[in-house]
């Protein structure tokens, strides 16, 4: 299996109460308030450093922004299937999730989440609806079934969803 097919973009949750836009407008009102105070008002001499200081953390907000919402640094959130393991990776400021083929008793594939259980009974949740395209999903399940008779995990999927 060529490793471009192993690897799953997932697209991020939006979980934000604030989406994308919004968050980027409130940062650069925030840039643009502060270069007009930093260069506007020059009677503010005592406390000038602190527009400098702000607009330093306007920059920070706005890189921040950028790199959590859009792909700056290449994908982000993915599920990839590697030689004898399951990596989910949620964003770029999450720890990877690592599943061992040993230590997965089953997968439970759903319409919208897929359920790993452990041999120690711990159950992981991961949300497909991060999942975009009929054809990413496709690809998603065959990989999935894939995955499980390669290493006879047990693949329990109800009604398999017509994507």
């Amino acid at each position: 299996m060529p490793t471009g097919s192993t690897r799953i973009r997932l697209r991020p949750a939006n979980t934000s109460r604030i989406p994308f836009w919004g968050q980027l407008a409130i940062g650069l009102f925030w840039l643009v308030y502060v270069a007009g105070m930093a260069w506007g008002d020059t009677m503010a001499n005592d406390h000038h450093f602190l527009h400098w200081v702000f607009m330093a953390f306007s920059l920070v907000y706005i890189g921040y922004v950028l790199v959590n919402n859009a792909p700056v640094f290449g994908t982000q959130s993915y599920l990839e299937f590697t030689p004898g393991y399951m990596v989910h990776k949620n964003g770029l400021f999450r720890p990877k999730q690592v599943f061992a083929v040993e230590n997965i008793a089953s997968l439970e594939l759903l319409a919208s989440v897929m359920r790993v259980r452990l041999k120690d009974n711990e159950l992981y949740a991961l949300d497909l609806k991060e999942v975009k395209g009929k054809r990413r999903k496709m690809v998603f399940r065959e990989q999935i079934r894939r995955f499980a008779v390669r290493y006879g995990i047990a693949l329990v999927e109800p009604n398999p969803p017509r994507v």
